[in-house]
């Protein structure tokens, strides 16, 4: 953790193999990886038939994120804003190669760090509310992950030791001891980066800022999945370890027992120490045997020396495979199966309430907790984007909070850009401007005022509103193309050309819109 960004240096650049370069025929595109005067540059570009460059995209990268158990991501600065860069490096391959997620499609250098990215991968963000991928100066003042962010803020500790205090060790209670506490708050520390869920909302004016070791995870974020079937059962993939672990009998087996005697993560994990490869079966089988003997074991002897190494519990229990979320590297199935093939428990296939019926609570405070109706929302909001089931459940989610709570800004975003969609352009307009009264720095319901306008025939106010949403998020290329679009249906030709370049500036790798601006500049 305390690796997990760091600045580029002199040994990470011994590291890895430099310079670097690879094709990707899918994408018709050249990256390149290399350093120089100390610092590590990452470069797209493109060659036309003849050879020549189309286009070359080129940027200083200034923070490496990732410990090397898997790879390592590289990050860019531009102006206030934070990008992914398009290669990282993978440890298990000892190259350089797209990043995650980019072989689904040309991101550049403009895909964008949200808080939730970082926070699991930095110590002390500081993103500027409202606005996606921008941070205030500096965007850290943790670079890694450190003490504070499992034991608190230091600030009381230092005031109490400033004033002679004197405690014995582990009763401090200035400081939070993940082992003190109760094993569900214990696990949230680890829930709020060990497990994504299929949608994760923050809780009504909440942020990542917000949380605290020690409290409840729910007060501040919902956890929320969609109900696995037999016919589609958990994918167990990437970050689902805590939801693996609660389906293991091994946590289910020590549910009744002493609060220290109850499976948790900091069981078997200690945060301080990172067992090596070669280090780390000795040291869960110790973890393993804490619980269990050695006559617990179904296997022979015989069948048990043919593990490498011998007596490896987790080779068997918890075996690794290839990740399908991130290339090149493998998840650790943390489910403790007694065979390889074991089926998921009836468990799995329960774990939704009559109250939630349609997604599980994973992090509830209480068993018979539900969301806000607003967290919900935002949660059916994305999942049905996935999946059209849940469209239902968002409209009377919608309904209710029209009639319960009217001066919300999200609510009155919502109302609007549906009657946008049911080309009901006044009952549009009037919630888009009541939810801009209530909160000004939102991008897309500008986006959506500026749609309504141009439906209208207002061309000129169409202009106006598109160019607001695109002040308050300047690296979105969808809100930049609207604006150009915008910009012609007005005949502001000059301008359209001009927003055409800025838009390049931003994103070089747009062919369309390069051969947009040849078009216009075309006699």
């Amino acid at each position: 953790m305390g690796r997990s960004t760091t600045p580029v240096t002199p040994e990470f650049l011994r590291s890895v193999p430099l310079p670097a370069s690879i094709y990707d025929q899918k994408l018709d595109r050249h990256f390149e990886v290399h350093a120089e005067d100390g610092k590590l540059y990452q470069s797209e570009y493109q060659l036309d038939a003849a050879g020549h460059e189309v286009f070359r995209n080129t940027h200083a990268i200034e923070w490496i994120v990732g410990t090397d158990m898997n790879g390592q991501s590289a990050l860019i600065r531009r102006g206030n804003s934070i990008f992914e860069a398009p290669l990282s490096y993978y440890s298990k391959t000892g190259s350089w190669s797209l990043s995650p997620g980019y072989q689904r499609g040309d991101y550049g250098f403009s895909r964008v760090i949200a808080p939730g990215c970082i926070f699991c991968h930095s110590g002390r963000p500081q993103p500027v509310a409202d606005r996606e991928g921008e941070y205030k100066n500096p965007p850290f003042t943790q670079l890694a992950i450190g003490c504070e962010n499992c034991h608190g803020p230091g600030a009381a500790h230092v005031e109490e030791m400033d004033d002679g205090a004197s405690y014995e060790k582990g009763k401090d209670p200035t400081i939070v001891n993940p082992g003190n506490l109760k094993p569900a708050l214990a696990n949230d520390l680890c829930m709020g980066c060990h497990q994504t869920g299929d949608t994760r909302v923050f809780q009504p004016g909440k942020t990542y800022q917000d949380f605290r070791p020690g409290m409840p995870l729910d007060r501040v974020m919902a956890i929320l999945m969609v109900p696995p079937t037999r016919d589609n059962p958990p994918r167990e993939d990437h970050v689902e370890h805590y939801y693996s672990m609660i389906l293991s009998k091994c946590y289910k087996g020590s549910a009744n027992n002493p609060a220290e005697k109850q499976l948790r993560c900091i069981t078997c994990h200690d945060p301080h120490v990172e067992p090596t490869a070669t280090e780390a079966p000795a040291f869960f089988n110790g973890k393993c045997m804490s619980c269990h003997t050695e006559q617990n074991c179904k296997a022979s002897i015989a069948v048990r020396k043919q593990t490498a190494p011998a007596d490896n519990c987790i080779g068997c229990h918890m075996q690794k495979r290839e990740g399908v979320a991130i290339a090149h590297t493998s998840v650790t199935n943390h489910r403790i199966v007694a065979q390889p093939d074991e089926p998921f428990p009836d468990a799995a296939f329960q774990m939704t309430t009559a109250a939630l019926p349609d997604l599980i609570y994973l992090n509830a405070e209480s068993s018979n907790s539900t969301p806000p109706a607003i967290t919900l929302l935002q949660a059916y909001s994305q999942l049905k984007e996935q999946s059209p089931a849940y469209a239902a459940s968002y409209q009377r989610v919608l309904n209710e909070l029209e009639r319960s709570e009217p001066e919300n800004a999200l609510v009155q975003a919502a109302l609007g850009h549906q009657a946008l969609t049911a080309n009901q352009w006044d009952a549009a307009t009037e919630h888009l401007q009541e939810s801009l009264k209530l909160n000004p720095a939102q991008p897309a319901v500008y986006a959506d005022l500026s749609a309504v306008a141009e439906q209208k025939g207002e061309a000129a106010e169409a202009v106006t509103l598109q160019q607001k949403a695109v002040m308050l998020d300047p690296y979105n290329a969808p809100l930049q193309k609207a604006l150009v679009l915008r910009l012609i249906d007005a005949k502001q030709y000059p301008e359209a050309e001009a927003a055409m370049e800025k838009y390049l500036e931003n994103f070089p790798e747009d062919d369309f819109m390069r051969k947009m601006l040849a078009i216009a500049k075309s006699p």
